[in-house]
């Protein structure tokens, strides 16, 4: 369900009834890409089945799934007509096209290759816990995030006087911080053991890098590397032996998997069940209700929004 995570906090929010909610993902249901639109995005059904509902609750969990819809023209095939018109242009004037002349010739260059172009799709999961007030983007970073979080405020506004703050969940202590500490202690925070991947990374101009993989972690050169200045940015873990992920320096969880002890019984469970999507959902959030808790205490809790954003030494 979720290979990648972003954390976010619900501010106060009155939700729209489920209706309601249904109402607004089914206006802005996703369409594809006209013929010269290079991107298209909109809600698409979370179970995978066409005419079903755009939002699923199960167990008291929300979920949604945004498509995006993207066109691109190779670059070298723009630059390759760009230029063949340019050197049209300057043998019947005498002047090759220069700054906002040559900006318009491009962008009709491109509106002209779009319909040839070959669409390529992605999709998001989100899950809304209303409970936690917590919302979980499956996005690798905000970069990637911002649209989806864009567009969930507008969807969740109740109306114009009280709507929806998703917030970047902060933590009190740096998660890199908090990874140099676990790596040069050689010990993992309770209910979380340290796994064989790391990246570090010196916080100057020259970024020296340096990366193990598949590579046991309890050795003194790391504790060296941390000691030079380096910080981790990237560290795989394990949560009691259920999940495994690789948390990031921006609280990002990566590479996310459930571990055969959390995956006991679903295919049993799942029978019957509209291909599993169900056990999928039940299991999974309840992995993460219970890891991201605990990671958050880990990280020395959750940071006050009226505090300044931790900084990494």
């Amino acid at each position: 369900m979720f290979k990648n995570a972003l954390l976010y906090r619900i501010g106060s929010w009155e939700p729209p009834s489920s209706t309601e909610i249904e109402k607004r993902l089914l206006n802005g249901r996703f369409i594809e890409c006209g013929a010269s639109q290079p991107e298209s995005a909109g809600w698409v059904e979370p179970r995978g089945e066409k005419h079903s509902a755009l939002m699923e609750g199960v167990g008291g969990q929300l979920i949604l799934k945004l498509c995006v819809e993207r066109k691109a023209v190779p670059s070298q095939v723009i630059k390759s007509q760009l230029e063949a018109e340019t050197d049209k242009i300057e043998a019947h004037t005498g002047r090759r096209p220069k700054g906002k002349k040559a900006k318009e010739l491009k962008e009709d260059i491109v509106h002209g290759l779009l319909p040839r172009a070959f669409p390529k799709r992605s999709t998001t999961t989100v899950w809304i816990d209303p409970r936690a007030q917590l919302v979980v983007v499956g996005a690798g970073s905000t970069k990637a995030a911002d649209r989806v979080v864009s567009l969930l405020v507008e969807l969740l506004a109740n109306d114009k006087k009280s709507g929806i703050t998703l917030t970047l969940l902060q933590t009190e202590m740096s998660p890199a911080i908090a990874m140099s500490d676990w790596l040069k202690t050689r010990e993992a925070p309770a209910g979380f053991s340290i796994d064989r991947e790391c990246e570090l990374k010196q916080p100057d101009s020259e970024k020296a890098t340096v990366r193990y993989a598949r590579h046991t972690l309890d050795i003194e050169e790391v504790g060296e590397h941390i000691a030079q200045g380096k910080l981790p940015t990237s560290l795989a873990m394990t949560w009691n032996g259920r999940v495994s992920f690789v948390l990031t320096e921006a609280l990002a969880l990566k590479k996310i998997k459930l571990l055969d002890v959390a995956l006991e019984g679903a295919g049993a469970t799942g029978q019957g069940d509209d291909n599993g999507f169900d056990t999928d959902v039940a299991i999974t959030t309840g992995e993460l209700s219970q890891l991201i808790p605990q990671l958050i205490d880990a990280l020395g809790g959750e940071l006050k929004r009226d505090q300044p954003l931790p900084k990494a030494a």
